[in-house]
């Protein structure tokens, strides 16, 4: 498959709800912007659930989507970067990743997503790959496969993450940076890669699953 076919997927998704969704969702009844910024929105809400009650509050919040790209060199080792994550207040190994950006002032969608999409095309996913890919590491690709895109966090967010595989990566230009990030590129073989997902030392879950599937795609089995 060429990077032309490629651009030209669609992501899978479910289009069309089925009888038993329709009956299994919450329905939203009131909505409360705790938060509303260019970053996030998050949110407070009152739902009624499927057998009449009413629940409240539960929260949830809108960020941008994102990609994860699963890359290795000429040499067949994969680039992974290291820096600080304040979520769990330590240094994470993981791969090279970033937000897709958005037209307009917020750098998330409106929360009218419902379940398998949010209309990120695949070539702006993939210009965002590219560009994460060569800003956080200074590597380029000319090999690109999309792997899949899939909720990031079901249960409270409605972003999705874009996960792709690039291979033959080469050394093209040093780092460009944003403000707040400060990282070290490492280089690691799959052996070690495996390793250290054993040893509890390659901590973001869906990087973890980028991983699997790339190694699943390896051995001939692909989901997109």
């Amino acid at each position: 498959m060429n990077e032309q076919e490629k651009t030209e997927t669609e992501w899978p998704g479910r289009k069309e709800e089925s009888a038993e969704d329709r009956a299994l969702a919450w329905k939203q009844r009131k909505v409360e912007h705790v938060v509303r910024d260019q970053w996030i929105d998050f949110r407070r809400i009152q739902y009624e659930l499927p057998d009449g009650s009413v629940y409240e509050p539960f929260y949830s919040y809108s960020r941008r989507s994102y990609v994860v790209v699963v890359a290795s060199d000429e040499e067949g080792r994969f680039l992974c970067v290291r820096q600080y994550r304040p979520g769990i207040r330590a240094v994470t190994t993981e791969f090279p990743a970033g937000g897709i950006e958005r037209h307009g002032t917020a750098e998330y969608g409106e929360p009218e997503v419902t379940g398998y999409e949010d209309g990120t095309s695949v070539e702006d996913a993939l210009s965002a790959a590219k560009r994460e890919l060569r800003e956080e590491t200074g590597y380029t690709s000319e090999e690109w496969t999309p792997l899949i895109s899939i909720p990031s966090c079901a249960s409270i967010s409605d972003n999705f993450a874009y996960i792709f595989r690039a291979k033959h990566c080469r050394k093209v230009s040093g780092l460009k940076l944003d403000e707040t990030e400060f990282l070290k590129v490492h280089s690691y073989t799959a052996e070690e890669l495996d390793a250290l997902i054993r040893k509890g030392q390659f901590q973001q879950a869906v990087h973890v699953m980028a991983w699997l599937l790339a190694k699943e795609q390896e051995a001939g089995r692909q989901y997109l």
